[in-house]
């Protein structure tokens, strides 16, 4: 008993010295609590300018909500670590800001393997919103795929094709892909091919073709029609005949195309220029080159023999 209570004195005595001790620390650092606190404070009304700021110069290059927001809540983040680092080294624990430094980077560094291809969808879908390649109802067409932007934002981007199937693209593969944006221009070309019978006169088969063509609506005056005759074909004349249009939208072009079909088909039709569809000859001949007439000629002549050779032998 005598032993037990002499080691709870012991402890007693240690804990108050351990008290003392941290008691005395506190009584030396109120300087720098004092100091450490008016940072805190001024920091705290100071990182609300600095966030108004960086949302005020981040809108000088892009008008996206999601870029705007992300960069103000990286940059909050980034001065409240500052401020943290001023704070400890107020009350000297650079040993402490060290080893957190060591602990930020090697975190740092898992977080980037694990989150490789997350982050990079996301830098680019800031690059791509910074550098405006494209916006939310352009036709464009990425990694085989064709539609019209539905939705953009930091991780992907949302086509919806013209059968109607939406197609999400991650935006690292827009970025290191090529993209072809059909509606930044304004403007379209449409290219059609047909072909005449050898038998039409083909300067007449242009002027008709220039004639109908010219005779649709949204035609771009300052670029003319084209007619180029392109082959000899198998059983026509081939030409395409190209005229631009402005649209925006693939209904546009699509209808645009159509319209030229049907003017083309009404003028050559008013006017006996054929368009051909392709002819094939059978040939029934053992032999090639054998005349059909003459092949049925020869095979009815067989049967004929055949049934006489028959008569006689019954006969007989």
């Amino acid at each position: 008993m005598e032993e037990f209570s002499k080691k709870l004195a012991e402890s007693y005595k240690l804990l108050i010295e351990k008290l003392g001790g941290w008691f005395d620390a506190i009584i030396l650092n109120i300087p720098n609590i004092i100091i450490a606190v008016l940072v805190a404070f001024l920091a705290y009304f100071l990182s609300k300018y600095v966030r108004k700021l960086t949302v005020k110069t981040t809108k000088k290059f892009t008008t996206n909500k999601t870029i705007v927001n992300l960069v103000s809540n990286l940059t909050s983040v980034i001065f409240t670590v500052i401020v943290l680092f001023i704070i400890l080294s107020i009350f000297n624990l650079s040993g402490t800001i060290n080893k957190i430094l060591a602990t930020a980077g090697v975190l740092g560094l898992a977080v980037g393997l694990a989150l490789q291809d997350p982050m990079n969808n996301l830098f680019s879908g800031v690059f791509m919103s910074v550098r405006k390649l494209y916006a939310i109802g352009d036709i464009i067409e990425s990694n085989d795929h064709f539609g019209t932007i539905k939705d953009i934002d930091l991780r992907a981007t949302k086509i919806r094709t013209p059968d109607g199937h939406d197609v999400v693209i991650p935006n690292k593969d827009v970025i290191q892909n090529p993209l072809e944006n059909y509606t930044s221009s304004g403007e379209r070309r449409i290219d059609l091919d047909c072909g005449v019978s050898y038998g039409d006169d083909l300067d007449k088969v242009e002027e008709l073709t220039l004639k109908a063509i010219s005779s649709l609506d949204n035609l771009m005056e300052h670029k003319p029609v084209e007619v180029m005759f392109t082959e000899f074909g198998d059983s026509s004349i081939n030409f395409t005949v190209r005229y631009w249009i402005e649209a925006t939208t693939q209904k546009e072009y699509t209808l645009a195309k159509s319209n030229g079909i049907k003017a083309i088909k009404k003028i050559f039709d008013a006017n006996d220029i054929m368009i051909p569809f392709p002819i094939r000859t059978l040939d029934f001949g053992i032999k090639g080159g054998v005349p059909m007439s003459k092949m049925l000629s020869m095979k009815k002549n067989q049967e004929m023999k055949e049934n006489n050779i028959l008569e006689t032998s019954k006969n007989n």
